[in-house]
């Protein structure tokens, strides 16, 4: 047997850590900045994960009002013999935002023969220390980490390339954070990575009561309040800038008219945020946009499969009926 250190492997070079401007840093500056000076600012979810933003996270999949979590987990429960059967026992499986891994423990608990696990996730240090956890549970399985932002491209380890039946999990309806044609561009970025004969298991949260759905992102001790004002500390971190956490309140709301929440970060005062040599204004009450969040029905789920080249094999619901897991394959 290998020794546990070295099985896992990947990058070893954190992203985040604190060094001069480099192209990387260059590119969150540009990104950033870019949203700062919409007309609606905004900010990309993705820098919600720092390790303090993905254990807060962690958090908030454990609270009563924050239905996601427990049904997908249900579902995936429920259902699993169905699913693992969907995927090819030579597959290699690549979790896109792998963070604590937890519902994926379903999944490896129940493939046994699989060789290789690719966990991807923008913070180096939450991934890591998830991937050992791991490598302990499953001693025989190689876990491959990969240090990335998966909305871009990235490169996958070479043995994910010799694998024909790549399989991509990509649980927690994370699908829902990008705009619905940005959410087909980037399926299409998946069914090319995973090419012919692979496939694609993907959580994707269902249309339903908006009275549930702000109670979920509005949760009575306050950790959506602390994960979504963490994202002004971690860019703080990384670019150096003065976003005062104490000058920002936490709002999220369902819009009926889109079919999605929008959390947002509210303005208590009339403020100016340095990044950088740019200068930033905000004024009271001015709603700064960190996240949306579409729902779907399975009419529609349908429709996205369709446009990004895959074909949807089977939607599998909880009773309520606010959550799917779905199998997609590319022929």
């Amino acid at each position: 047997m290998e020794n546990k250190r070295e099985r896992v492997e990947g990058n070893t070079k954190d992203p985040q850590e604190k060094l001069p401007f480099n192209d990387r840093k260059e590119s969150i500056y540009s990104e950033i900045l870019t949203g700062l000076k919409l007309e609606q600012k905004e900010l990309p979810p993705k820098y919600f994960y720092d390790e303090k933003g993905s254990a807060l996270f962690d958090q908030i999949c454990g609270l009563e009002e924050y239905y996601p979590t427990r049904t997908e987990t249900e579902i995936l429960t429920e259902n699993i013999d169905e699913i693992v059967d969907s995927i090819h026992s030579n597959s290699v499986i690549i979790e896109y935002g792998s963070g604590s891994s937890i519902k994926t423990k379903i999944l490896l608990d129940n493939l046994p023969d699989l060789g290789t696990y690719i966990p991807v996730d923008i913070s180096y240090s939450h991934l890591h220390k998830s991937a050992k956890a791991l490598q302990s549970r499953y001693p025989n399985l190689k876990i491959i980490p990969v240090t990335a932002d998966y909305t871009k491209n990235f490169d996958l380890p070479s043995i994910a390339s010799k694998t024909k039946k790549n399989t991509v999990f990509f649980p927690g309806s994370t699908i829902g954070n990008f705009y619905p044609k940005q959410a087909i561009a980037f399926l299409k970025k998946v069914a090319n990575q995973v090419g012919s004969g692979g496939g694609l298991i993907i959580g994707i949260d269902l249309k339903k009561d908006p009275q549930i759905l702000n109670l979920a992102y509005n949760d009575s001790q306050g950790i959506t309040e602390k994960f979504n004002l963490n994202m002004l500390s971690n860019i703080n971190s990384i670019l150096g800038s003065n976003f005062n956490l104490d000058n920002f309140r936490h709002f999220a709301e369902y819009n009926l008219q889109f079919g999605r929440i929008e959390m947002h970060l509210v303005s208590k005062v009339d403020q100016m945020v340095s990044i950088g040599e740019e200068e930033i204004t905000f004024e009271n009450g001015e709603n700064l946009l960190t996240e949306v969040s579409y729902k779907y029905s399975l009419e529609e789920i349908q429709e996205i499969a369709d446009q990004s080249g895959f074909t949807l094999r089977k939607s599998w619901v909880d009773e309520k009926k606010y959550f799917s897991v779905n199998c997609l394959t590319i022929d």
